[in-house]
């Protein structure tokens, strides 16, 4: 039962395979198949919760060889992070099949995406440093395709390949950190690591690997000044834009998060992720005002919210950081999959007060409102004067 987080990545991960080496005709049942994976991922969240409930934070190793790249960690962070990608990524495939109908390559294109899914999971639940990082390649592997679903486009193409050299430099620092980690405390275990280092043990080079983690997670998250890619991925499908922005950017704050001993043992790289997060949440929501184009804008917001939730690192309030986390997934999924609302919504123009007025059940509510905020508003005044009174 403790390899239970693992069933996650393996559903999905099977049914790209499917979906990979069998052609999918036009309307076929197997392209169910994502969203029944990922309904099996979310149970298997489900169950991860109850086992954290019963057995607290845990970490277990594959047996043999594979135990010393891959292991399973169960914790409120990964369970917190499995639900939410899990949730996110069924209401994505079910959104895709329909939306991609008759669209050349669909099963393809649901193939790459459960297998980024697959990637992710198995992201959010390592508790080995090897497989973190595999996780961490291949998540930026399954986007570059999924961004080159139209590859005749050429917006499409420059943005994958920012996107690439984007990737590349945030996995290099992420590999070098890693090793740096391993070398320091002679061990790859996440869940060893931060036990040491809350025991004291503070190496010479944990400054530095806490610097190429800060680094790595600024480069997926996308924040200022790396943000290039992320402004340009227009091209491709809702989809994929409801992924990338929901799911993909995050795992540069779970990489903090989930070092976050390492992290309060240099609090000079905590200083730097807060200058970097607060410019980048200002710089983000001002330019996001100013764009017409809904899904631009929506870009721009991620900018804003990532540098948001890095602030909140770079404060050392990492709770309320994997807060930020899963609301933004939630909403920002939902902002990119109803964008297609916006001409609509721009065409029938809401009157804010109309509606109000021509209602009867909106006005007697209002009616109800109104007279039960009476009373208090006058028991207030009354009271402040008589404390004015007792104060003179």
């Amino acid at each position: 039962m403790t390899f239970l987080p693992y069933l996650a990545p393996l559903a999905l991960a099977l049914v790209a395979l499917d979906l990979a080496l069998r052609p999918v005709a036009r309307a076929s049942g197997r392209l169910r198949l994502p969203e029944f994976a990922a309904l099996s991922a979310l149970l298997a969240a489900f169950g991860s919760a109850v086992m954290l409930g019963l057995q607290g934070p845990s970490t277990a190793s594959l047996p043999g060889l594979a135990g010393q790249a891959f292991s399973v960690r169960i914790d409120i962070v990964s369970v917190a992070m499995l639900g939410t990608v899990s949730f996110v990524g069924w209401i994505v495939l079910r959104y895709a099949r329909t939306a991609l109908d008759g669209e050349r390559g669909q099963g393809g294109f649901m193939a790459v995406m459960s297998a980024t899914l697959a990637a992710v999971l198995l992201l959010v639940s390592a508790g080995n440093l090897v497989q973190l990082v595999l996780a961490w390649a291949m998540v930026g592997v399954g986007l570059h395709r999924l961004l080159l679903f139209y590859p005749d486009r050429p917006r499409a193409q420059r943005a994958a390949r920012k996107k690439t050299l984007s990737g590349i430099a945030g996995t290099s620092a992420l590999i070098v950190a890693a090793g740096l980690l391993i070398q320091a405390f002679g061990t790859a275990d996440i869940g060893a690591i931060a036990a040491a280092v809350q025991a004291g043990q503070v190496p010479g080079t944990l400054w530095l690997a806490a610097l190429l983690l800060a680094v790595a997670a600024v480069f997926k998250s996308a924040l200022i000044p790396t943000h290039g890619w992320l402004t340009e991925v227009m091209e491709a499908p809702t989809p994929v834009s409801a992924l990338l922005h929901a799911g993909v950017v995050n795992a540069g704050g779970f990489l903090l998060i989930r070092f976050a001993d390492v992290l309060i043992a240099v609090p000079g790289v905590l200083a730097l992720l807060a200058l970097i997060g607060g410019f980048s949440a200002l710089v983000g929501a001002a330019v996001a005002l100013t764009q017409p184009s809904v899904k631009t804008a929506l870009a721009w917001s991620t900018c804003a919210q990532m540098g948001f939730m890095v602030l909140q690192i770079g404060l050392a309030l990492f709770p309320l950081a994997l807060l930020h986390i899963v609301a933004h997934s939630l909403y920002k999924a939902h902002a990119f999959l109803a964008s297609g609302g916006a001409v609509e919504q721009v065409a029938h123009p809401w009157d804010l007060f109309r509606p109000a007025l021509a209602d009867p059940l909106a006005r007697r509510l209002l009616l109800i409102a109104l007279l039960n905020a009476a009373p208090v508003a006058v028991t207030s005044t009354l009271f402040l004067f008589f404390v004015e009174s007792r104060l003179a």
